[in-house]
């Protein structure tokens, strides 16, 4: 099966955000970012916003025009992949539940031949099955099984073929089947073998858990994982010290929710973050996001944006430099994690 061929380098990538902190990438799995040193390149775009009609971001109904066509959305995609790379973005994540995300990336670099120098990722385990609508009554249907796997790396594969080269596991929890299947393990590893970067995410209260269990996986005695993605916010630091574990055994670590699907931007934001962006003269966006790009384990910290206005906002926690008292301040906002997530799932698809 065809993937990601490129390999991976360790670098050390610039950034303004903390430059008290080391920012060498010992496993950084993407060589196209050995050259990408604008204080962006540790910003990733992610598609689950623009991919598909519904989701549960607030302020969809701001953000996407009312007629949310294919073809609007390919549109936006588009728009936003442009800006985002304009202004140094290399990193675009992408997902088999993301209605048409893949297809919509798979199309922008058809697009752009000249464009070689970016990092394209994408994940497996969730099936899509609203069919373009925000009405379903099931959005995506998860399933960590072998078979899903096969499926969904073919379809992958026929949209994104050798620009693809981190596959990710989504969602992974402590109780995933994907986390004991010595089938499925040997099918990732001969992946790996030809060259993909093989990677997971994580979500729910457990997160911290479901890594820890992931950086125990093997195949033939080697660590099976290369990159992890989990949620960390400013209301949920609960993945903090295992995000912190996997670093410092090698792994890229990429964070996503940043925003926490729109409870930190405005209007939404807490009083005490709207505080600290204005005492920052930027928006509550970069703010929130700064706080996750200044962990010293944060590799690729990923906006969600729907709109170009969004995502030039979200780029400024590049340049964003929070002191002492702010962090402190900031870190107050910090949940339960079952509360957390318990909110999160109350959140409607719109």
């Amino acid at each position: 099966m065809s993937g990601g061929h490129r390999g991976y380098v360790g670098q050390q990538l610039s950034s303004s955000t903390a430059p008290a902190v080391d920012r060498t990438e010992s496993a950084m799995p993407f060589a196209r970012l050995a050259a990408a040193t604008t204080p962006t390149c540790h910003i990733g775009l992610g598609l689950a916003a623009v991919g598909r009609p519904g989701y549960i971001n607030l302020g969809r109904d701001r953000d996407l025009p009312a007629d949310r066509t294919v073809e609007a959305l390919r549109e936006r995609t588009h728009d936003l992949l442009d800006a985002a790379y304009a202004q140094g973005v290399r990193y675009f994540d992408a997902a088999r539940s993301y209605g048409r995300s893949e297809e919509f990336l798979a199309g922008w670099l058809r697009d752009r031949p000249d464009v070689d120098d970016v990092v394209v990722g994408s994940k497996w385990g969730y099936t899509y099955t609203a069919d373009w609508s925000t009405e379903a009554e099931r959005h995506e249907v998860k399933d960590h099984g072998v078979a899903t796997y096969d499926r969904q790396r073919a379809e992958t594969d026929a949209l994104l073929g050798d620009r693809l080269d981190l596959y990710q596991i989504h969602s992974l929890t402590p109780d995933s089947p994907a986390l004991t299947d010595k089938e499925l393990h040997a099918r990732l590893a001969e992946a790996a073998a030809q060259g993909s970067t093989v990677g997971f995410s994580t979500s729910g209260p457990a997160q911290a858990d479901a890594i820890r269990a992931a950086l125990a996986v093997t195949v033939d005695g080697e660590p099976l994982f290369r990159t992890v993605q989990s949620t960390f916010n400013a209301l949920d630091t609960s993945a903090g010290p295992a995000l912190a574990e996997a670093h410092q055994a090698g792994l890229t670590v990429i964070v996503k929710e940043g925003m926490a699907n729109g409870r930190l931007a405005e209007p939404h934001a807490p009083g005490v973050l709207k505080a600290v962006a204005e005492e920052t003269a930027l928006g509550c966006d970069a703010v929130a996001l700064a706080l996750v790009l200044r962990q010293p384990w944060a590799g690729v910290v990923l906006s969600g944006a729907a709109t170009v206005n969004q995502l030039g906002s979200n780029l400024h926690a590049a340049v964003v430099d929070l002191d002492d008292d702010q962090v402190a301040r900031l870190g107050a906002l910090a949940e339960d994690p079952h509360a957390y997530w318990e909110r999160r799932g109350q959140l409607p698809w719109h």
